[in-house]
């Protein structure tokens, strides 16, 4: 189990989980632009076949994606062009093929991806800001993208290793919650993802103690298969 992980029941999630948003309007608005990030690029994909299935991916790694290039430097505005931009060029090389299991895992393939787009942005950024007279270089120097730029791309690999096995949890849990009940959810929740004793659960919700250790192995069990399905996809 890697640092900053909790460990119930023979699963691994980062800790966090089950933290709640900076605020409902922060929450608001980042679900409010994604909505529009979405719409716009499956508007896009118009012409193609199967948009359900890309629209699944959206919501699979969307949020994987935008934590990297704003840890990157870009802006909220300029991570989710990073978002549709990445998926976009994603999807028209699936159509072409142009990804070769063979040739590596698909979570280093999506990574090459999305620093491709970080890097666009920053391109458009110094395009934008030399044409309206700003001074580009003294921002580029302070980009956090700068650091990612070694040979070897290490601290790049470190971020997106962290924000993989992040949203990997997270996705895996947004799959669980449409599977079991929201009681069962709610006391998994509580009893595993905020690691509460199980006499407080029981408690705090009014349940029994045979309704803890059983949404937690019901729960739990659902979690194992989503993880290790995505990690599947992943590899």
């Amino acid at each position: 189990m890697k640092l900053g992980e909790t460990r119930r029941g023979g699963y691994a999630i980062p800790r966090g989980m089950s933290d709640a948003p900076k605020s409902p309007e922060d929450d608001e608005a980042l679900a409010s632009i994604c909505a529009k990030t979405r719409k716009s690029l499956i508007a896009r994909l118009d012409n193609w076949e199967d948009q359900k299935t890309w629209d699944e991916f959206y919501q699979t790694y969307w949020k994987l994606i935008y934590a990297v290039a704003v840890k990157a430097g870009l802006r909220p505005d300029e991570a989710f062009d990073c978002v549709q931009e990445t998926i976009l060029s994603i999807a028209k090389q699936s159509k072409k093929k142009l990804y070769d299991p063979e040739q590596g895992s698909f979570k280093s393939w999506l990574m090459n991806m999305t620093r491709w787009r970080i890097n666009d942005q920053f391109r458009k950024r110094k395009k934008d800001t030399a044409s309206s007279g700003g001074d580009w270089d003294d921002e580029r120097k302070t980009a956090v993208i700068d650091r990612f730029e070694d040979p070897n791309g290490m601290q790049l690999d470190r971020v997106w290793d962290n924000e993989w096995r992040r949203n990997m949890a997270d996705a895996a849990l947004t799959r669980v919650k449409a599977q079991v009940s929201p009681k069962q959810y709610q006391i998994f929740d509580y009893y595993v993802l905020r690691e509460w004793d199980a006499t407080k659960v029981q408690k705090h919700l009014g349940v029994s103690m045979a309704q803890v250790y059983l949404a937690k192995h019901r729960v739990g069990s659902v979690l194992k298969k989503e993880l290790e399905k995505l990690r599947q996809d992943g590899d």
